[in-house]
């Protein structure tokens, strides 16, 4: 189960209407002064429900909502502290409404893993999903205490010594294909909640997951992953494999980027928050749709076109005529049909439509060598 949060921006005469998502900067006048100015907008949280695979499977749940006015968190800090405030007064409570809305809907809580980034590092969701019966992995951002309170997680962290690595294929700045060693390192440990918050939520005994790169590349950002979750982790292999489970949290992005970029979502003229509120449930059935639909091309590109398309196949026929005459009816055919009515011309010299692939492999732990041994294993 993948969360994240995105936001929809629009240029009205009236924000009013639909409200403002955030303040930006917008550069200095003649004086020197700095300027800036609200972006007037949506934001949506939403839920999708993927295989191991990273085949999504629909959205679970969705969150819309938007702000009248906007206070940065650097001002808010000035006035109080946050982890003081209950959870039911942030807006970070979307997080625990998707998880338990999302586990509820699957109805098999054991079997959900609910993935989220560092904005998701929030004690109250750990609790929410112990008392949901589900799990998480969640890339943590907050040393919190840990052990009988004398120390923090990074202490104990700091003692661990390296248990493995792990190989992963990336791109460096300049779009090159680069290779990443990972160290990887764990440890089940008791994990305290915030200071101000014990006596409301109990401690918990999880595991921490440090993920980083060996040396620091030259052309690219350091790989430095910390995840937190409740799954049991007892081997190289578990601690690899919650790895790639986070790694499928870019599927959530790319389905957000389909919205936005495919539906072009951003560009309706609607005027209210209401009435953008309805049109964008309904991009987001579209999305997920073309999302699966290319996923499944990667799959099975040779897999008949019923696999998902059923009527469609004789309209896609009569409007889409065949450059060059293909006598097999293949998944990879009707889509690439599917594409040209958007505006993919289909030349030799193009990619085929939703071809990207991410590979990564495991690594045998090599004492003096980083090697990389294994089978190759998609993973996105």
């Amino acid at each position: 189960m993948l969360h994240d949060t995105t936001e929809f921006s629009y240029q009205r005469e009236n924000p009013d209407a639909i409200g403002i998502t955030k303040r930006i900067n917008s550069g200095r006048d003649k004086a020197g002064r700095l300027r800036s100015h609200t972006v007037c907008g949506i934001l949506m949280h939403s839920s999708l429900a993927v295989t191991t695979e990273g085949l999504p499977l629909g959205l679970t749940a969705v969150k819309f909502w938007t702000r009248k006015k906007f206070k940065g968190t650097a001002a808010l800090k000035k006035k109080i502290n946050p982890t003081r405030v209950p959870i039911e007064k942030k807006e970070s409570i979307r997080w625990l409404d998707n998880v338990r809305q999302s586990t509820e809907l699957l109805g098999d809580p054991g079997r959900c893993v609910h993935v989220g980034d560092r904005e998701s590092d929030i004690y109250e969701l750990f609790c929410a999903a112990r008392e949901a019966g589900t799990h998480f992995v969640i890339r943590t951002c907050v040393d919190r205490l840990a052990g009988d309170g004398d120390h923090t997680i990074a202490d104990e962290m700091d003692e661990v010594a390296v248990k493995g690595l792990h190989c992963i294929d990336v791109r460096n700045n300049n779009g090159d294909p680069d290779e990443a060693v990972l160290e990887i390192r764990y440890r089940k440990l008791r994990v305290l909640p915030p200071i101000g918050k014990q006596k409301r939520y109990p401690a918990l005994i999880l595991t921490v997951i440090h993920a980083e790169e060996r040396v620091t590349p030259k052309n690219r950002k350091k790989i430095e992953w910390k995840l937190i979750t409740n799954l049991p982790v007892s081997s190289r292999t578990d601690a690899i494999g919650k790895l790639e489970w986070y790694a499928l949290r870019c599927k959530i992005e790319e389905f957000h980027r389909i919205l936005k970029s495919g539906c072009k979502a951003e560009e309706s003229k609607l005027r209210t928050a209401q009435r953008l509120t309805n049109l964008i449930p309904l991009f987001c059935i579209l999305s997920w749709r073309v999302f699966w639909m290319t996923m499944l091309n990667r799959a099975a590109p040779d897999a008949p076109p019923t696999l998902a398309l059923t009527a469609t196949i004789g309209v896609l026929d009569r409007l889409v005529n065949d450059r060059p005459k293909a006598r097999r009816k293949t998944l990879s055919r009707y889509l690439i049909k599917v594409a040209r009515l958007g505006g993919y011309l289909a030349r030799a010299s193009d990619r085929p439509p939703g071809n990207t692939v991410i590979v990564a492999r495991a690594v045998t732990p090599h004492r003096h060598s980083a090697r990389c041994h294994g089978r190759r294993r998609i993973c996105g």
